[in-house]
C-alpha cells in the first residue's frame, strides 16, 4: 500500500506533538508542585525559556574531551526523540506503526543512555564517573524489569507492537487481569527511576552526593546541554505516553478515521498528560528521597513484579 500525503501529515504531526509538549510537561509538574508547598513557582513556559537561552550560548569544551563527548548530546537527542515519537499519542496504526515496537523503544533508550553514559566519564572529572556509575547500576536492574514488562503485556495482547496493544486493551475482550495491573506498578516504579525522579533521584537539586543525571552532565554548556535537557524533558514525556498507550488506550483514534477524531484523540492525550502529571507532582510532595544504597532495592521489587505477572499468565490465560 503506497504512502499517501495524509499519512505523512499525521505522522509529521505526531512528531512534532511530543516536541512539542515535552517542555510544556515538565514545566506543569514543576507548577504544581510549587502550589502544592504554597509558592508561586516558575511559569508554565519557563522550560522553553530555559532552552532558549542555553542555545544562544557558546559551548564551552574540556581540552581533552574526545569526539564521543560532542556527538553524544545529538545522538541521546535524536534517540529519545524517535522514541517518543514511535509512542502513539492521539493515534494508532501511523506511518512508522511498522516499528513502532516495544522491543525498539527500550532499544533506544538503552542507546542514548550507553552514549550518555560514555560521556560522563570522557573527561575524566570524579562527579561524570560517579554520576555514570549510578546510571549504569539503575540500568542493570532498570532494563531487565522493562523487558519483563514488555513479555507480560505482549503475552496478554499477542504482540508487542504498540497499535496492537493499544487496541487490545481497548477493547472488551480484556476486562480486569491481575499480571496487567502487576506491570503497570512495575513500569511506574521503572519510571521514576529512568527518569531520576523522587524517590530514586531528586530533579529539583545539584547535590553532588546524591544526583545520578545532573552528575552525567555537568561538563556541557550552550546547545550541547540544551540538547540533553531536552532529551530528558521528551524521556519523561516518553513514559507518560508509554503508560497512557499500554495501560490506558481509551479515546485514542484509529488511523484513517478523520479530522474529527484526531482533535478528539489529541485532547484526551493532553488530559491524560495533565492528570499523569499532577498525580507525579502530589507523589514527590509527599514522598521523600530514599538513600542510593536503597535503589537496587526499588528497582528489584519491580523487576519482582514484571515477574510474577509474566509467569501469572503462564499460570492461566484469565490472570
Amino acid at each position: 500500500m503506497g504512502v499517501t500525503l495524509n499519512d505523512l501529515l499525521v505522522q509529521g504531526l505526531q512528531m512534532l506533538l511530543v516536541f512539542t509538549l515535552a517542555p510544556l510537561l515538565t514545566g506543569f509538574i514543576r507548577k504544581v508542585k510549587a502550589r502544592l508547598m504554597r509558592k508561586r513557582g516558575p511559569s508554565l513556559l519557563q522550560p522553553y525559556r530555559d532552552l532558549l537561552r542555553l542555545l544562544r550560548k557558546d559551548v564551552v569544551l574540556a581540552d581533552n574531551a574526545s569526539w564521543l563527548f560532542r556527538a553524544t548530546p545529538y545522538v541521546t537527542f535524536a534517540a529519545i526523540w524517535v522514541a517518543a515519537a514511535l509512542v502513539p499519542t492521539f493515534a494508532t496504526g501511523l506511518l512508522f506503526n511498522w516499528m513502532a515496537d516495544l522491543i525498539v523503544i527500550v532499544a533506544l533508550l538503552g542507546t542514548a543512555r550507553f552514549f550518555l553514559a560514555l560521556a560522563g566519564m570522557d573527561v575524566g572529572t570524579a562527579f561524570g564517573g560517579l554520576g555514570s556509575s549510578r546510571e549504569v547500576m539503575i540500568a542493570a536492574l532498570a532494563e531487565p524489569a522493562m523487558l519483563l514488562i514488555v513479555f507480560c503485556v505482549a503475552l496478554v495482547a499477542g504482540s508487542s507492537q504498540l497499535s496492537t496493544i493499544a487496541n487490545f486493551i481497548a477493547s472488551a475482550q480484556v476486562g480486569l487481569r491481575v499480571s496487567l495491573g502487576l506491570a503497570m506498578i512495575a513500569l511506574i516504579m521503572v519510571a521514576l527511576a529512568e527518569n531520576a525522579r523522587i524517590p530514586v533521584d531528586n530533579p529539583s537539586t545539584h547535590l553532588e552526593l546524591t544526583m545520578v543525571h545532573e552528575a552525567m552532565i555537568l561538563e556541557y554548556s550552550g546547545r550541547h546541554l540544551a540538547l540533553i535537557e531536552f532529551g530528558a524533558f521528551l524521556k519523561l514525556l516518553l513514559y507518560v505516553s508509554l503508560l497512557a498507550c499500554l495501560f490506558f488506550p481509551w479515546g485514542i483514534a484509529v488511523s484513517g478515521a478523520g479530522l474529527q477524531s484526531y482533535v478528539v484523540g489529541t485532547a484526551v492525550y493532553v488530559v491524560k498528560l495533565a492528570a499523569v502529571g499532577f498525580l507525579l507532582a502530589l507523589f514527590e510532595t509527599a514522598t521523600a528521597k530514599m538513600r542510593v544504597f536503597r535503589v537496587p532495592q526499588f528497582l528489584g521489587a519491580a523487576l519482582m513484579l514484571g515477574l510474577l505477572g509474566t509467569l501469572l499468565l503462564f499460570v492461566s490465560k484469565s490472570l
